[in-house]
């Protein structure tokens, strides 16, 4: 379990702290749980999330356990700085949605004595790495990756296999959208929706002749 970092009083940085994973991870849920605990210890905290995330709550950071914090909805990274003036503390939840701001909010907070905790999905559901998180990872003090369980192999899952048939990159959704992965099960999803999409395909478009126009 993470343990907080002891504040040194002649220290006037902060620094920050990256919990990451696939979905039905509990990432999530380690947030809330340390904002909690600094809640606890009196100090000044505030959530942010993306606004595009309505799946539970407007304006509640919601685990799928069903734990949960209030927060504040913003429509982009830049708004975090000012409605974060005076905070001890700042947790962004779902940071894979904000876009590359995100990374210097991140940084300039930190760089001003706050602690910052950020959770968000490493990768995307094809497997690559999500937005602004791989920096962010790189630039933290801190890193934690938590896992699910696989749900077709029972072993430690870290892909966010998408059962829904989309290519959008953003596409909030629930068990019934995402299906938690090991590496193998994943690999074996990935190459049965390739065989799937190749027999889809119109035998007659692969003997038809391009439309060239004339020169």
């Amino acid at each position: 379990m993470f343990l907080e970092n002891t504040v040194n009083p002649k220290e006037q940085f902060g620094w920050i702290e990256v919990i990451c994973g696939s979905m039905f991870s509990g990432k999530t849920e380690e947030l809330i749980r340390r904002l909690k605990r600094a809640q606890f210890a009196k100090q000044k905290v505030e959530i942010f999330k993306p606004n595009v995330d309505v799946r539970y709550d407007e304006d509640l950071v919601v685990s799928h356990d069903s734990n949960q914090i209030r927060s504040t909805p913003v429509p982009a990274a830049a708004n975090i700085p000012i409605l974060a003036d005076g905070c001890d503390v700042v947790g962004i939840d779902e940071a894979q949605f904000f876009d590359d701001e995100i990374i210097r909010v991140c940084n300039d907070l930190a760089n001003k004595g706050v602690r910052v905790i950020v959770a968000g999905l490493d990768m995307d559901f094809k497997g690559n790495p999500f937005g602004p998180m791989p920096h962010l990872m790189a630039t933290a003090e801190y890193v934690t990756k938590v896992h699910a369980i696989c749900t077709r192999t029972g072993n430690l899952a870290q892909f966010s296999y998408r059962k829904a048939h989309s290519d959008a990159l953003v596409l909030l959704g629930q068990v019934d959208e995402y299906e938690p992965l090991s590496r193998g099960a994943f690999y074996k999803a990935m190459l049965k929706d390739k065989v799937r999409d190749i027999k889809v395909i119109d035998p007659q478009e692969l003997t038809e002749k391009p439309n060239i126009p004339n020169a």
